[in-house]
């Protein structure tokens, strides 16, 4: 492994060669990598920890949020979960050369479409050590060099989470980006000849950090602007649980729930019991004109709050007096991350699926599920909101482009 004290064109070119070598590794041999990193982790745990303790009193003397202090933190439980993560995305099927589709043209030809690997992907990521870890087993198994590109805030973290992917790794296979300001940055970013696909995970600023000066593709894992509607046939206690967990099962992260809304049919019997909860959680709560009408000890909402990532145990509050009124507020306000309506009606369940934007549509369940662990993929490098090529949580497909295999026999063309 190497770091900036390489050029970041040099790291490139390295990660290049090793995606030359990765997209043709059979398997097993991939698999194996990925167990060998796994134990590696295992066996490491201290030096992860005092990595990452250095990392964490730099964190607090620069007054980092509670939210992005929570996101930082690993300790002996959250390691051996990203170990037990890479051995599941080593069992996973290797999507490389798998068949999309395939047809026989009438003049005989077989065509196949065919999985292939990106090539090289460079993710950029803010306070989450284990991202390193994530993202590089998820390349790994799908054939793809990594340039990983962390925040300051993770150096000592990253650095040793990498090195240990990296030793693990073909050489070349696993690049570190550190130490570098924004200058940096942009250079990874216009290495267009080099790098196939930039994978941003962080907020509004990393993004347009990125955007301004990008020329390499890019896949947003962006901010998680997420709402849980109440309707009117929904079963009230199912609802109560559902908001409780999305948000404050971990509210520091993108799937966490951020507004509520509720039908105005039932916002007399559900708010004052669900609203005690949430403050009785810790939440604290800002609600527009009716919720205050029914709960008078919630603070006025600001018209701000609705757009707001508040990735803290803050959640804004409103009534509405129908399912469209849901569906129009959060196409409005929401980051086309996760949304959930809770319902016992068919045809409010099937509005509210149809009219959202968003990746992903939850239906009687918390939106805390948008995780790739939790859909089976192993792991994830983050969960996209863009609409093209890969949506909701990135795993191994989604770091797989595709290519036609033509199979003939002495055929040309007349």
């Amino acid at each position: 492994m190497a770091t900036t004290a390489t050029s970041v064109t040099d790291l490139c070119r390295a990660a290049r060669a090793a995606s030359r070598r990765l997209a043709t590794l059979p398997t097993a041999e991939k698999d194996a990598v990925l167990h060998r990193i796994a134990d590696a982790l295992l066996d490491r745990t201290p030096e992860i920890l005092e990595a990452n303790a250095r990392d964490l009193q730099a964190g607090r003397e620069a007054g980092l949020s509670d939210a992005l202090i929570d996101r930082l933190t690993l300790d002996e439980g959250r390691i051996a979960a990203i170990a037990a993560q890479v051995r599941d995305i080593a069992a996973l099927p290797d999507p490389v050369g798998e068949v999309i589709d395939g047809f026989r043209l009438p003049n005989g030809l077989d065509v196949a479409k065919t999985r292939t690997p990106l090539g090289v992907v460079a993710v950029v990521y803010e306070a989450r050590p284990n991202v390193t870890i994530d993202a590089a087993a998820l390349c790994l198994k799908s054939g793809n060099a990594i340039v990983l590109r962390g925040s300051s805030s993770a150096t000592q973290s990253n650095a040793v989470l990498a090195a240990i992917a990296a030793a693990e790794a073909p050489e070349g296979a696993v690049q570190l980006v550190a130490g570098g300001g924004r200058e940096e940055l942009a250079e990874l970013a216009t290495q267009d000849d080099l790098v196939d696909l930039i994978i941003p995970r962080g907020g509004e600023g990393l993004k347009k950090a990125l955007v301004d000066v990008a020329t390499v593709p890019m896949i947003f894992a962006a901010s998680g602007n997420c709402h849980v509607y109440v309707d009117a046939d929904a079963d009230l206690d199912a609802a109560r649980d559902i908001i409780l967990n999305a948000k404050t099962q971990r509210p520091g992260v993108c799937n966490a729930a951020e507004t509520l809304l509720v039908h105005r049919d039932v916002a007399g019997a559900f708010l004052p019991g669900a609203l005690r909860a949430l403050r009785e959680a810790g939440v604290e709560l800002r609600g527009d004109e009716r919720v205050r009408a029914i709960d008078p000890e919630v603070a006025e909402v600001a018209d701000t709050d609705w757009d707001t990532e508040f990735l803290a145990l803050v959640l804004a509050v409103g009534v509405v007096d129908s399912v469209q009124e849901a569906i129009d507020h959060v196409n409005r306000h929401g980051s086309g991350h996760s949304e959930a309506i809770v319902t016992g009606a068919y045809a409010a369940a099937r509005a509210f699926e149809l009219g959202v934007d968003a990746a992903c549509v939850y239906i009687n369940a918390s939106t805390r599920f948008t995780d790739g662990g939790e859909f089976g993929f192993g792991a994830e490098i983050g969960n996209s909101t863009q609409k093209l090529h890969a949506r909701g949580p990135i795993g191994l497909r989604e770091l797989c482009s595709f290519k036609y295999v033509v199979r003939g026999d002495g055929h040309v063309r007349g």
